[in-house]
């Protein structure tokens, strides 16, 4: 039954993402609680869960699968525990600095979360399975942000009292994963194979970027035939599942499979125009969500006036998720306009970065992170989309890891350049110019390869009249 463990599956999420104290990290971290300076905060703290998020993003992609999923969930909740345990107890810069490679592992680790559903329940079901985990974790964001900002500015809590909450959530996730079922699949290492479903599925030949309709002939991913063909919660033969079981998993193998299948798959123009821009995009992203906080604190210090963190996130979530409903309902050719798009909507969060930056009034800064973030959800969302149609599990699973990767190495350069200590450690304003320029930049290569692609395909179609 796919009920009850969607159902674990997303108490797990929600639990976990009610963390009412988030919103004001930084506000707790320069407080009197820590009592840490701006420096240790922004150009020595900060930077760790970057290097951290990263150096752990490959090992624990190729482990997820391995270990069935389920151990990593778990992985996933005990790290937050010792986070936030350690948050509320630990003093001191290297406990501190400790605490976010804590945080990262937990990061890392949520690759399993979204990913475990689909080793225990029908393909037929992904999608509505898929809505439910994501849904899980937004409501529990926002009810996290919400709570947090009605506990500290009406009933006038501590900081302490929000990061006690956060633990407490989190302890009540990390119980509720414990009764997850073990999966008896994973994507690449573990296969059970069983009979055919009646039912046609497509696959994306990534050389040349068109669909086609299933058939015997047509070169799949290692286990696609498991993956999108086989019920996976259902009866096999027992033979073929013992043997499956007693097989020694050949991780060399897997290992080529997914080389080739990198290769194949970024050899599709509109595969490697997407996924530039998802990984350019969501390098910016969080860098700019990192130190928000950082900018605010700047721009109105908390310890003088009252601040409204919480309210800002819940309402950027809310209506980000607003604008990802509306535009799974626009229908336009992103093949011929996709290009422009992203050049377009990029200048528009270049803007709102600039904005942020430069006018040093707290409610413009609150409102163009507010715009921020509902333009970056809404074109990855686009983009995701654009990226996982007629694409197998598999190779979805593997374009994200290394969409991911990219977006996290570049992060990470640019983190070592421009915001830690050992290197330029740029005060705060001075970053977010540089992060706009980030996304200005991002807005010309975009327009520049738009503009050409759409020369490009009214030639063609000049030619083809002609010819005719």
């Amino acid at each position: 039954c796919w009920a009850l463990p969607t159902a674990l599956l997303c108490a797990y999420g929600f639990f976990c993402s009610v963390r009412p104290s988030e919103p004001f990290l930084t506000r707790y971290l320069l407080g009197p609680h820590k009592n840490l300076s701006e420096t240790q905060v922004f150009n020595e703290i900060y930077p760790v869960w970057t290097y951290s998020y990263l150096a752990l993003l490959f090992p624990v992609f190729l482990a997820t699968d391995y270990l069935r999923y389920k151990p990593v969930v778990l992985l996933q909740g005990l790290s937050l525990i010792v986070t936030w345990f350690m948050l509320l107890y630990a003093q001191g810069l290297r406990a501190v600095q400790f605490l976010e490679f804590f945080y990262g592992v937990g990061t890392a680790t949520d690759i399993a979360y979204y990913s475990y559903i689909y080793s225990v329940v029908d393909v037929n079901l992904y999608q509505k399975v898929t809505s439910y985990c994501r849904s899980a974790t937004l409501v529990g964001y926002t009810v996290g942000s919400v709570s947090g900002q009605v506990l500290v500015s009406v009933a006038g809590w501590s900081l302490f009292s929000l990061n006690v909450i956060s633990l407490t959530s989190i302890s009540i996730a990390f119980g509720t994963a414990w009764f997850l079922p073990m999966p008896q699949k994973s994507l690449f290492f573990h296969h059970v194979s069983s009979q055919q479903l009646s039912w046609e599925m497509k696959v994306m030949d990534c050389k040349n970027g068109s669909a086609v309709q299933d058939h015997p002939n047509v070169q799949r991913a290692p286990g696609w035939e498991d993956e999108t063909k086989v019920p996976l919660n259902g009866e096999g033969h027992s033979a073929e599942k013992q043997s499956m079981r007693e097989r020694k998993v050949d991780i060399v193998k897997v290992l080529k499979d997914l080389w080739r299948d990198f290769l194949q798959c970024y050899s599709s123009q509109t595969m490697l125009c997407w996924s530039v821009w998802w990984a350019l995009s969501t390098c910016g992203y969080f860098q700019v969500i990192n130190y928000a906080q950082a900018l605010w604190e700047m721009v109105l210090p908390s310890h003088s006036t009252e601040i409204y963190n919480g309210a800002v996130e819940a309402a950027s979530t809310l209506l980000g998720a607003v604008a990802v409903f509306v535009v799974g309902h626009i229908k336009t050719s992103w093949a011929m306009w996709g290009e422009v798009a992203l050049a377009l909507f990029s200048f528009l969060i270049a803007a709102a970065v600039y904005i942020m930056d430069t006018v040093r009034n707290i409610w413009v800064c609150y409102a163009s992170y507010v715009v921020f973030r509902i333009i970056y959800m809404l074109l990855i969302t686009i983009a995701t989309f654009q990226i996982a149609t007629n694409l197998s599990v598999e190779r979805y699973a593997l374009v994200f890891g290394v969409n991911t990767f990219i977006a996290l190495a570049l992060q990470t350069l640019l983190t070592l350049i421009v915001v830690d200590a050992s290197g330029l450690g740029l005060d705060i304003f001075t970053q977010f110019m540089i992060y706009a320029s980030y996304f200005a930049a991002i807005s010309l290569v975009f327009l520049g390869s738009g503009i050409y692609s759409i020369m490009r395909a009214y030639r063609r179609q000049e030619q083809m009249q002609s010819r005719s």
